[in-house]
């Protein structure tokens, strides 16, 4: 959850920025020079360099924004047993994944978590928080790594770039092509682009935004029950079960905290189409029913 979540709080703000750089230099009005027609094509081609540039800044960031934003400490000399046996965990699972060596952190957080993220397979961060490392056993953190380094042996990341640079890119056209209508047909703007344009155009691009996510949190989905798979052949699937397990527990508990409710392992209905994790019990199901 975490990863996902950091990606797209990081992608949503440079494409603002990116967005706002456009229409500060005048290169949206270029598109209506003779104040009449919306050049749909040109609009299209700069809705995709939008889009991409801003997916792509994003991944290139996602191991920076990811420590600061988390305060991850990467381990560069072990201090202590855990992390030493953090390291070599780490560094025998990913021999076994066939990927280079990740960076190696820790993040202080209660709630038990952790994330892998990068911008490449041979060039990533995986970083597990204090709280799992309290709350989890060797076997079921051992488990939870081999899930996070199936994320990077798989490409995950640079997959969610590619599909969130396609659904960025038709997100700022079809929020262009809103604002332009209600522009001219409401607000009567004959050349040019009113206020109206830009206000209609950043409300669209939210509300836009906001549905396209369902695909993003559709594809997240899909890649735990492969990660989760990962980690089976990484760890154990005994262990990774145990490690779901655990998650499971602690989301009965009755002060869990809202953090572990964010894990997507709760809710139904129209709010799965939200969750960036299929529920515990359909994942360890499909590893118990998973072939050995």
């Amino acid at each position: 959850m975490m990863r996902l979540f950091l990606f797209l709080a990081t992608n949503a703000a440079i494409l603002i920025v990116v967005s706002l750089i456009f229409n500060l230099l005048g290169l949206q009005g270029a598109l209506d020079t003779q104040g009449i027609h919306l050049n749909l094509q040109g609009l299209l081609m700069m809705s995709a360099v939008i889009g991409m540039t801003g997916s792509f800044i994003c991944l290139a960031m996602s191991k920076w924004s990811a420590k600061r934003a988390m305060g991850v400490q990467v381990i560069e000399t072990p201090e202590n047993g855990t992390e030493q046996w953090l390291l070599d965990t780490v560094r025998r699972q990913a021999q076994q994944a066939g990927i280079g060596m990740p960076e190696v952190g820790i993040f202080d957080a209660p709630e038990a978590n952790a994330f892998a993220t990068g911008m490449s397979r041979d060039s990533a961060l995986v970083a597990v928080s204090t709280g799992l490392l309290r709350s989890m056993n060797e076997d079921e953190v051992e488990a939870v790594i081999g899930h996070e380094l199936t994320h990077v042996a798989n490409g995950d990341m640079v997959t969610m770039a590619l599909m969130q640079g396609v659904v960025n890119t038709f997100v700022y056209f079809f929020a262009s092509v809103i604002g332009y209508v209600v522009d001219r047909t409401v607000f009567k703007t004959e050349r040019g682009y009113g206020p109206a344009y830009y206000i209609t155009q950043m409300v669209a691009q939210l509300a836009l935004g906001m549905l396209a996510s369902i695909l993003v949190f559709w594809f997240s989905r899909r890649r735990e029950f492969k990660a989760d798979a990962g980690g089976a052949q990484l760890a154990g699937r005994h262990k990774m079960i145990a490690a779901l397990q655990a998650l499971q527990r602690a989301h009965e508990t009755p002060d869990m905290p809202p953090q572990l409710a964010a894990f997507g392992i709760t809710g139904g209905g129209i709010s799965r189409l939200f969750m960036s994790h299929p529920p515990l019990e359909e994942r360890i199901e499909a590893l118990r029913n998973s072939p050995s």
